[in-house]
Formats: C-alpha cells, structure tokens, sequence
C-alpha cells in the first residue's frame, strides 16, 4: 500500500499526523482550509485519506456529514468567521494545544 504524503512533500505522513488529520476532519468546526494549512492536503486528499483508513460504512458516515456541515467548507462557512481556532485558545504548536 502506497504511503500517503502531502502534494508538496517526499515524506509520508506519520501516523500520529494522519491519527491528527482524521480527529480535525471529524470536528464539525474544523475547515479543510485549516488541515490544508497545517498539512498541506486539501479537500479531495483529505477524502482520499478518510476512504483508505475507516471502515466503510464509518467513511459513508462522515461524507454524509461533511455534505450537511456549513463550517467544514469556506464557502458555506459564516463570512464573520475568519480564524482557524477557538477565541479561548491560546496558541497551536505541533499540534498541541497550549494549556490555559
């Protein structure tokens, strides 16, 4: 099986980092704009990504819900939203979040 790697990267992705894409995909408010941002994989590789590694039935599950979902797409998204993260988080560094 190929490995996955970002467009832009000879690298394949750890699996702590696909562990990480999968969990921000599955957040309601997560854009693909911000695992575009972090990773480097847009929307088509992020369903790519989604298909290979969940069960079936799991991958149908979650398309069905980013179809319906107004803040996983910029588009749909409310145009007062402009940021990636929560007012009440502080700052984002290799995918930790920073305690209060």
């Amino acid at each position: 099986m190929k490995p996955i790697s970002p467009p832009n990267s000879n690298e394949p992705l750890t699996d702590s980092q696909i562990d990480r894409i999968i969990e921000m995909a599955w957040e309601d408010r997560t854009p693909f704009d911000a695992i575009k941002f972090q990773f480097g994989l847009v929307e088509a590789d992020v369903k790519a990504l989604m298909k290979k590694e969940l069960k079936w039935s799991s991958y149908k599950l979650w398309r069905t819900r980013v179809e319906n979902c107004k803040t996983k797409h910029s588009a749909k998204r409310n145009t007062d939203i402009v940021r990636f993260k929560c007012t009440r988080q502080r700052t984002i560094s290799n995918n930790k979040i920073s305690k209060r």
